[in-house]
């Protein structure tokens, strides 16, 4: 109950619990991040120059494709994409919530004024006015406040990580789907130019019937041919459109609004990297990768909520006071007779609730074993999309090497098969089988070179490309 002019005896107990407030924690120390296998170097060795890749070098990996387009088409999807802006409004919730249990260790001050005028029976009406300040503070004497600071300061953590990783996920997104882009025109004017070629044999094929020197057969073997390949413009367009609606999207703009830009590159290359990058050491790259220190921030707001179920079991402190005026009129608040002031000094601790403090307790447990195992899982899959980018990247330029090669042969093979077939000296089912070789062999090629590009995005996204792990996670939003 409120103390006017509080006995002396109480005021070594308030010291007592100002003093126990600063001193006293009960939360455990340590990050309890669990031991997780990580080799001391890649299964597969890297095929790039000897230095070791940096943060710095991979912050912006996507322009050393030097390709502008690329680059704008990220830079693009980085700024606009819906789902950057929902991370970083989940980031910009994460603060508020970080500052709302950081307000709770500092003292609480009010103010409040009221008027009140009442009647009772044949008395006469009078009126009341107060007018005075409240202040409160709970002393975190065993560190449950602290506790849920040190939680929310996680889970900002763990926000800016999860926003770093959507950067670093879209920008290989958005690169992949340029690149496949680009693969689809190349393989499009692939399979016209075959298209040419053997509608121009068909041409020929149809003379040679009329003449008298090849078969109707022959003829229709060669219309079945040309159809097959024309055939697969129609599909080749469709994954085209479906493409640039993807990039569309991706950069925040509605299906088919970057048609006229892509279409107006139709003749460009597929985009190659630069080959002087390194890959850094096993553990080095799990530093740099956002979703580990993410997995990382959740164990550590996991053991901070342990800490604070584990307080709320011990009693909590509290102490307020307030101080004002109160009159019969407005004038009279200004007299020395209407001050008022009281002080409280409050102590709870729960006796009796059926468990439910320590069960309380053991559900925050097991959260941190699950985030501990959470962080387990994360950090194998991060040594997983490594291993299988290099093994992607070896594989593919040797395939690569090979069809090159083959497509050689096969052009070579369809060249003599039509001049010998114009002079008559082989069958018409040779030049089938030329034609049909050399279409396969040059879709692989593109095919395989489109697959090795984006063997290279998939890389620079499981090292942890595109963003700066240097910075502060708590400043990686705008």
């Amino acid at each position: 109950m409120p103390l006017q002019n509080p006995a002396p005896s109480l005021l070594p107990a308030l010291a007592l619990a100002a003093l126990l407030s600063g001193c006293a924690s009960l939360a455990p120390a340590g990050t309890a991040l669990p031991a997780t296998p990580v080799p001391a170097e890649w299964s597969n060795p890297a095929p790039f120059a000897s230095n070791a890749a940096g943060p710095a070098a991979l912050a912006g990996w996507w322009q050393r494709f030097g390709d502008p387009q690329l680059t704008a088409l990220v830079v693009q999807a980085l700024q606009a994409a819906t789902d950057v802006r929902s991370a970083q409004a989940a980031l910009q919730q994460a603060r508020a919530l970080r500052d709302v249990s950081a307000a709770g260790l500092q003292p609480a001050l009010g103010a409040s004024a009221s008027a009140q005028r009442s009647k009772s029976g044949g008395a006469g009406a009078f009126n009341t006015f107060q007018a005075g300040f409240d202040a409160s503070w709970e002393p975190d004497v065993f560190g449950r406040q602290r506790s849920a600071l040190a939680a929310a300061e996680a889970d900002v953590g763990a926000a800016a990580a999860s926003l770093a990783a959507v950067r670093v996920s879209l920008a290989a997104e958005a690169a992949v789907n340029y690149i496949d882009l680009r693969g689809l025109q190349a393989r499009l004017g692939i399979a016209r130019g075959n298209l040419a070629a053997q509608e121009e044999t068909l041409q020929i094929t149809r003379w040679r019937a009329q003449a008298g020197l090849a078969s109707s057969l022959d003829v229709e073997q060669a219309v079945a041919a040309s159809e097959q390949t024309a055939a697969q413009v129609p599909a080749l367009q469709t994954s085209l459109a479906q493409a640039a609606s993807s990039l569309a999207v991706l950069t925040g703009q509605a299906p088919g609004a970057l048609q006229a830009v892509l279409d107006a590159g139709a003749g460009a290359a597929v985009p190659q990297p630069a080959g002087d990058l390194a890959v850094a050491f096993p553990a080095e790259v799990l530093r740099q990768r956002p979703d580990v220190q993410g997995a990382e921030q959740q164990v550590r707001a996991a053991l901070a909520r342990v800490a604070q179920a584990d307080a709320a079991r011990h009693p909590s402190f509290s102490l307020s006071g307030s101080l004002g005026l109160r009159a019969l009129t407005v004038g009279g608040l200004s007299g020395g007779a209407a001050a008022a002031n009281a002080l409280l000094a409050g102590v709870s601790a729960p006796l009796l609730d059926g468990g439910a403090a320590r069960a309380q307790v053991r559900v925050q447990e097991a959260g941190l074993e699950s985030a501990r195992i959470g962080y387990q899982a994360t950090v194998l899959a991060a040594l997983k999309d490594v291993e299988d980018a290099l093994v992607a990247l070896r594989n593919d330029r040797e395939r690569l090497a090979r069809l090159q090669a083959a497509a050689e042969a096969a052009g070579n093979a369809d060249l003599l098969a039509r001049q010998r077939y114009a002079g008559g000296l082989i069958d018409f089912r040779t030049v089938l089988d030329t034609q049909r070789t050399l279409l396969s062999t040059q879709d692989s090629v593109q095919a395989t070179r489109t697959s090795l590009s984006a063997d290279h995005v998939r890389l620079y996204k499981a090292l942890g490309g595109g963003w700066t792990p240097e910075a502060p996670l708590q400043a990686a939003a705008p």
